[in-house]
């Protein structure tokens, strides 16, 4: 058993440091952000590697890590490492700025050693940084390594300790506590005793307090965390601001700074100081018209608003901080929403496209900034462009090619005549006025607008782009990485909050080059002439949604992976095969036994496992209605309709189907106007309702044997069970007579629940009692058949275990059935593993110790 742990240590080690070579990515984006002055005490970091002990050690040995400062801070002083024997003496690393000549020193007791040194504020800002420190104790003295340099401190003061407390950043641990710590970034702590790495925390989580060290799972916990991975993934919402009129927004990617266009002032909110900033106009206010827009040039510099209504353009005055041109009152836009650019090639700035007076537009507007000309309709050629609105646009670096994606219009430019979303990129170059369509998205089950700029990647071909679905007010932006040859995207990063309210909404995305952050910004104009700003960032590269960061690898790095995994699984089979004993496969079984259904799965066209008047069948996918998982919906042909249910008509539909299905009667007009359509009034509501209702009983006619009415005086949906498969009603029938349970149900009951949570990535405020009442119930039924006696196969014992632990990781009765049936098998250490994982995850949810002990648990 020692050997197979020694290989299996050896394998992880060698495929995390692995991992970690990539240059790309993930490789130099993880890491703990610590909070220092600029917070208050109480909210600054701290990381104890060791929390509820010390770490012991038989003879000399090293610590080393990555470390790195925060720029544009204020100040930068105090405690990078604090390394505490057993007789309270402390070995400290700090960081001075204020020092006249070295800035970072190391400190024994109360004294400053000999060891001080700089790292070039190049570096120290812009890159990771290595140190090394070594306590020999045996010859009294300190080593620290930073790169190719060595410091050496002779110090007849160090004394020799077999146990250390070692701490980063700010600390309370007795009379060594102190608040101050620098603006830093560590990661990558290791540990290495005799040229043996005994202990190494990554310091690669997304969230929570726990630092995991991979070797010997001694965790540190951290106090006020700010994880790089979390950054990369986690959208940052700056404190909003409320201006004056009908605001407008751009940015200076230099300076790194977002404008806001107010009637009476210039807001600026600078990304490099994380502070707002507002300058009055020394004249009369501004009359900005409803429609107006703004843009920086980054070509001269300048900052301009413009109308095109008027053929208006106004330069914005840096130095006396004001207006070149009157802004003069104007009828609304014609043209809301509109997509503009720079172009260096002619020193232009072009619009395309927008909307106004039921009308979407395709027209392409110029104005010569050395002229002065405007030109209301370029003559261009080419594939037809779409009039369209809510589109994102981005151009290459001088201008001379613009890509336009998405949006939402029709192909006669009259909004009666069969308006839809578009998902169509075309590139216009500006030399020969020339639009080509390159591809169409692919959308799935739900439409989607565009924020108004995206962001081009020249070098690797990419963009990214925000979208929204524009179909309701509670709207949310989700950034999406594509490529500019193929229609390939990647949901990336959180979403952010969108009330979108059509015309009275904005929203627009850039990318601040120097500090590799994403900008978003929305604007929403209220009835009262005010404009709400909200500002969002988040750090590059992005990670995908709901996922851990991704790395980046070449491939000949994973040949080297997949030989080495070979290799040890060659050895391990060895192993085991010399030893003569076989684990059981289900002993080792990972907490969480499911994983989400991913695309191929969802598309099969057969369920595996069902119950069909109490006996297990396979179930063809046609007639049929999958939520757990998320939605997926089959029509008589086998065919995925899910694409075609718009949000709206979803919410409606699955509302009408819970109740329908759980209670077997549908739900009163007014109950949907309560959840469906709050906001609207009683007329409106009707009229809404009406619409949708129609919409779905079209979808609902690609089926059979389901028919929506309202016979009883309540919308239901009627279902043939016999002739439409319904995971939910299976669901229903086995949890809800617990007697009647056996093998077969909860082997059913598993299959179902495997697919993934119960409609997971669909959240409504309506749907979260059904939710939290299907984990109850899945739990309930589960721990009543282990105890219900109709099961005493250990094996399969353990195997419910993990399907509670997939629901509850805390669930004390079921590490009680797996530590037991474990320990029946002969697997005494996967029993004692498996309590000591649930005794931690226990301290990281509730605070506290778990009251039982091993053998407590056995009895």
């Amino acid at each position: 058993m020692r050997l197979g742990c020694k290989i299996f240590k050896l394998v992880w080690c060698l495929l995390f440091a692995l991992l970690l070579l990539s240059d790309d990515g993930y490789g130099q984006s993880y890491g703990l952000t610590f909070s220092s002055h600029e917070v208050f005490q109480d909210k600054r970091t701290s990381l104890d590697l060791s929390p509820n002990q010390t770490l012991c050690f038989q003879d000399n040995f090293d610590v080393s890590f990555d470390i790195s400062f925060q720029p544009n801070h204020a100040i930068y002083f105090g405690y990078i490492l604090r390394i505490i024997g057993d007789d309270d003496q402390n070995i400290d690393l700090v960081y001075n700025a204020e020092a006249n000549q070295k800035h970072f020193n190391i400190i024994v007791g109360d004294s400053l050693s000999n060891i001080a040194f700089d790292i070039d504020p190049g570096k120290l800002f812009n890159q990771w940084n290595h140190l090394r420190i070594r306590l020999d104790s045996k010859h009294g003295r300190i080593v620290l390594y930073c790169g190719k340099h060595m410091f050496t401190a002779n110090d007849r003061y160090l004394k020799k300790s077999n146990c250390y407390k070692i701490l980063f950043g700010t600390n309370n641990y007795r009379q060594f506590q102190t608040t101050d710590t620098p603006p830093m970034k560590i990661r990558d702590i290791k540990i290495v005793e005799n040229e043996e790495l005994k202990y190494c925390w990554p310091l690669n989580e997304v969230g929570g307090t726990v630092a995991h060290e991979i070797i010997s799972q001694n965790d540190g916990i951290v106090v006020n965390p700010v994880w790089g991975a979390a950054m990369h993934r986690d959208w940052q919402s700056i404190p909003g601001i409320s201006v004056s009129g009908v605001a407008s927004v751009a940015f200076n990617p230099e300076k790194e700074e977002v404008y806001i266009i107010a009637t009476d002032s210039l807001y600026t909110y600078s990304v490099k100081t994380a502070k707002w900033n507002d300058r009055a106009y020394p004249n009369d206010k501004l009359e900005l018209n409803q429609g107006n827009q703004s843009i920086y040039n980054p070509f001269d510099n300048s900052l301009y608003n413009f109308f095109p209504d008027q053929k208006f353009v106004s330069k914005y005055n840096f130095q006396n901080y004001s207006w070149n041109k009157k802004f003069i009152t104007g009828p609304v836009t014609d043209y809301w929403q509109l997509n503009k650019f720079f172009s260096k090639t002619d020193t232009s700035l072009y619009f395309l496209g927008g909307y106004g007076h039921l009308v979407y537009k395709n027209t392409v507007q110029q104005y010569h900034l050395k002229t002065g000309d405007w030109n209301s309709k370029v003559k261009t050629k080419g594939d037809f462009f779409t009039p369209r609105y809510l589109a994102g646009l981005g151009s290459t670096a001088n201008g001379d090619t613009a890509y336009i994606l998405g949006g939402y219009g029709s192909t006669s430019g009259q909004q009666i005549l069969d308006p839809r979303n578009i998902y169509s990129m075309v590139r216009f170059t500006v030399k020969d006025k020339t639009f080509k369509k390159l591809f169409e998205l692919k959308a799935d089950d739900q439409d989607f607008a565009f924020a108004n700029s995206l962001v081009i990647d020249q070098k690797e071909k990419i963009y990214y782009g925000l979208i929204f679905p524009q179909h309701k007010y509670n709207s949310t932006l989700q950034l999406i990485r594509g490529s500019l040859t193929k229609p390939d995207y990647d949901v990336m990063g959180s979403i952010i909050p969108y009330s979108f309210h059509d015309v009275h909404s904005f929203a627009d995305l850039y990318y601040c080059p120097a500090s590799k952050r994403f900008i978003a910004v929305t604007l929403l104009r209220t009835d009262n002439n005010q404009t709400k700003v909200n500002i969002y960032t988040l750090l590059g590269p992005p990670y995908e949604t709901h996922s851990l960061p991704v790395i980046v690898k070449s491939a000949i790095k994973w040949y080297i992976i997949g030989i080495l995994v070979l290799l040890i699984v060659a050895l391990l089979f060895y192993w085991n095969h010399k030893k003569r004993k076989i684990i059981p496969a289900v002993a080792v079984h990972e907490t969480e036994p499911f994983k989400q259904a991913n695309i191929a799965q969802a598309e099969t066209r057969e369920i595996p496992v069902a119950v069909k008047n109490g006996s297990k069948q396979n179930i063809q996918l046609k007639n049929a209605i999958l939520l757990f998982g998320g939605l997926q919906v089959f029509d008589a042909e086998g065919e995925n309709i899910t694409k075609y249910f718009t949000p709206l008509v979803k919410e409606l539909f699955l509302v009408v189907l819970l109740y329908s299905i759980k209670w077997e009667r549908g739900l009163s007009s007014e109950k949907l106007n309560e959840i469906l359509w709050y906001d609207k009034s009683i007329k409106s509501a009707r009229n809404n309702r009406s619409v949708n209702i129609a919409k779905l009983k079209a979808l609902l006619d690609k089926m059979t044997y389901c028919h929506l009415s309202k016979d009883t005086g309540e919308w239901k949906i009627d279902f043939d069970y016999n002739h439409i498969y319904i995971d939910y009603h299976d669901y229903l029938n086995i949890v809800k007579d617990k007697k009647e349970l056996d093998i077969e149900k909860i082997k059913c009951l598993s299959a179902i629940t495997k697919r993934g949570n119960f409609l997971s990535n669909i959240e409504y405020e309506w749907l979260d009692p059904f939710k939290s009442e299907i984990s109850s119930d899945v739990i309930d039924t589960y721990i009543h058949f282990a105890h219900s006696g109709h099961v005493s196969d250990p094996e399969f014992l353990i195997e419910l275990a993990n399907f509670i632990f997939y629901f509850d990781p805390v669930n004390e009765e079921a590490m009680v059935i797996k530590c037991k049936a474990l320990f029946s098998l002969g697997n005494h250490s996967l029993a004692k593993n498996t309590f000591e994982s649930f005794t931690k995850e226990y301290k990281v949810i509730y605070g506290e110790e778990f009251k039982k002990d091993f053998n407590a648990v056995l009895e």
